[in-house]
């Protein structure tokens, strides 16, 4: 019984040593192995992996991609002194287990502040040397190329790789954004009034040439109403002429009438004419001559 239990109990130290022995580094971390506080080897490759027992022990860190995102934009000044507010981000991940630990232990935390302040002083670097219009649109790209290049050159002596660097948002400040809003505002007021004023040019002149050439219709209009009236005058008096030659005396009947229609078109109109008159010639009958009145 007892050399039962001196095996099981052999067998359990054994299990408890290898197990002390044996480590796991799965793919996304790294695995930095210590013996007595003094760094020994890196491991960056997944799989199981040995140690001495009780001597080394391990230290694990994040191989994946991490994200540093600005909680408030920062104040920077553009090369025309200009105060702009830039928030920013980066993605970056550790390089270098051995330099890491060296520079921060393993707290990410003051790895975020340092990569926070690398990025802050890139970014002051490179905004001071170009405008506003590069930082906003003209040359964005160029600008943030230019970062991430500063913030890589100085994370690599911190074990870290930069994979990304980016402007989220670029703004001004309060104060220059009035100003900017003011200037926009004007320069829109003054576009419209010059449209204002074009329109309203644009429209005198169409309708002076509308005027023009309704003046120049009614014109032609008149010309040809007096010529038509002309022919048609003259198209009559030829008819006239010519039904006079043919019987003068109904001629002579015809006009009369039309004499009396013009004379006696309304019930109220009243004509002083002596009744004696040849004026009331066809009164008395057809082709009757005028009796001279007698005197009482």
């Amino acid at each position: 019984m007892n050399r039962i239990m001196v095996v099981l109990s052999g067998f359990f130290l054994a299990l408890v040593a290898l197990s002390s022995s044996v480590f796991i580094v799965d793919q996304k971390s790294h695995a930095i192995v210590f013996s007595f506080g003094e760094v020994k080897s890196v491991v960056s490759e997944p799989g199981l992996h040995f140690k001495l027992p009780l001597i080394q022990n391990v230290v694990f860190f994040d191989k994946r991609i991490l994200t540093i995102d600005s909680s408030e934009a920062d104040r920077f000044i553009t090369a025309e002194k200009k105060n702009i507010l830039v928030d920013s981000y980066v993605k970056w991940r550790i390089s270098d287990p051995k330099v890491y630990f060296v520079s921060f232990g393993d707290k990410n935390q003051r790895a975020e502040e340092r990569l926070s302040q690398i990025v802050k002083a890139a970014l002051n670097e490179v905004i001071t040397k170009h405008s506003i219009r590069d930082v906003i649109s003209g040359e964005r790209a160029k600008v943030m190329d230019s970062i991430k290049a500063r913030v890589t050159e100085d994370a690599r002596q911190i074990g870290v790789s930069i994979i990304d660097v980016r402007l989220k948002r670029v703004d001004y400040v309060e104060q220059i954004n009035n100003s900017v809003y003011d200037r926009m505002r004007a320069e829109r007021t003054r576009v419209a009034n010059e449209l204002r004023s074009t329109g309203a040019a644009e429209s005198e002149q169409i309708r002076a040439d509308a005027d023009r050439q309704r003046m120049v219709i009614l014109a032609d209009a008149n010309r040809q109403s007096e010529e038509i009236r002309g022919a048609g005058d003259a198209e009559a008096s030829q008819i006239y002429a010519q039904a006079f030659g043919q019987n003068p005396e109904f001629y002579k009947f015809y006009k009369s009438l039309e004499a009396y229609r013009a004379s006696f078109k309304n019930k109220s109109d009243l004509l002083v004419v002596d009744p004696a008159s040849d004026f009331f010639r066809y009164f008395k009958g057809s082709g009757a001559p005028a009796q001279p009145a007698k005197s009482k």
